[in-house]
């Protein structure tokens, strides 16, 4: 394992010292391609020889806690990783191939706080979100792809919440991203029996002012949480969605009725993140929000459609304006399909 940890050792430093987000690998029968993702872009690392990322994948399986002799099924693992003078987490997952498996590492810095004026574009959006966060019960949604943000919102609005006035609060999590003080945090674990709804009932027992539910994932899931939002809670969850709108079909494709939805759903806020490129900002990138709430919520769950409707911006408008204040690059606003 000694070649392992060295290779693995200066690949690591090597992404993270690029600000990588996630580490691809690519197997072909002779050699494997290694990409980073950087500010969203997909970008060739280098490529080695198969014999060496064979050391890789099973160092990495052994060392994340996964079965290295199981090659047929999907498997999942976390391990830390100390570089320098930060602490960062290692999702890991493999994915069955033909001759071999794929690897892909999702790096989650530990000792990273950005402020919530520092996650997002246009300030009118963040104190639009701030706003959603005063009512004490209801559910709030925040939807995307993987890697638009929607988690790291979710812990930076919750240490927020917490920074300005006490409150019980529980988060059920597949896997634990980031350890917060001040906050229960459970570790889902289907094969130990602690599934999402039985971490949502164990949740309830413990007289929470706020849940937090990393993901809503299936019909169960869903009504568990809205039925929480109903007797005093205030839930906050992700679920994967395109747009703010869709998340509505979602939720109506997962069995939860058009009434419960009325009563319980605060807010939506659909996440991209753009690359920011200014003089005044280090190369990061922000979040834009396709928001519903109020009228607009309203319209949305009555099948109206949003584009007559007042106060909300599309993805497309919001890129145009970041475009028009000079946040974006016309590169950036053009791959996504959009005119200057």
């Amino acid at each position: 394992m000694d070649t392992a940890s060295k290779i693995s050792e200066q690949l690591l430093h090597a992404a993270i010292s690029a600000g990588a987000s996630d580490i691809h690998f690519f197997p072909f029968s002779d050699h494997a391609d290694i990409h980073f993702r950087v500010l969203g872009a997909r970008i060739h690392h280098k490529t080695i020889p198969i014999s060496h990322y064979q050391l890789l994948l099973t160092y990495f399986k052994f060392t994340s806690g996964m079965d290295i002799g199981e090659v047929r099924k999907p498997q999942n693992g976390t391990m830390m990783h100390d570089f320098s003078d930060n602490r960062l987490s290692l999702r890991l997952s493999t994915l069955p191939l033909s001759l071999t498996e794929s690897l892909a590492i999702r790096i989650l810095p530990q000792d990273q706080n950005l402020s919530l004026e520092e996650l997002f574009l246009f300030p009118k959006q963040l104190q639009k979100l701030k706003k959603w966060v005063t009512n004490r019960s209801g559910i709030i949604l925040f939807t995307g792809p993987t890697g638009s943000g929607k988690t790291t919102t979710l812990y930076t609005l919750l240490q927020t919440i917490l920074s300005e006035k006490s409150y019980q609060t529980i988060t059920l999590e597949d896997p634990v991203e980031k350890d917060i003080h001040d906050i229960l945090q459970v570790q889902v674990n289907e094969k130990a029996g602690v599934t999402y709804q039985t971490g949502l009932k164990a949740a309830l027992r413990h007289d929470p002012d706020i849940i937090m539910i990393g993901e809503i994932r299936d019909h169960f899931t869903a009504q568990f949480a809205f039925d929480a939002s109903l007797t005093g809670h205030l839930v906050l969850s992700t679920l994967h969605a395109g747009s703010a709108q869709g998340t509505i079909q979602r939720l109506l494709e997962m069995g939860v009725n058009n009434v419960d939805l009325k009563q319980s759903l605060i807010a939506v806020a659909a996440l991209q993140l753009v690359p920011i490129s200014t003089a005044r900002h280090s190369a990061r990138r922000a979040a834009i929000m396709e928001m519903l709430d109020g009228n607009t919520l309203d319209n949305a769950l009555n099948g109206k459609s949003l584009r007559k409707a007042d106060q909300f911006g599309t993805f497309q408008h919001l890129r145009k304006k970041a475009y028009a204040y000079g946040f974006i690059s016309e590169k950036t606003l053009l791959a996504a399909g959009s005119k200057p």
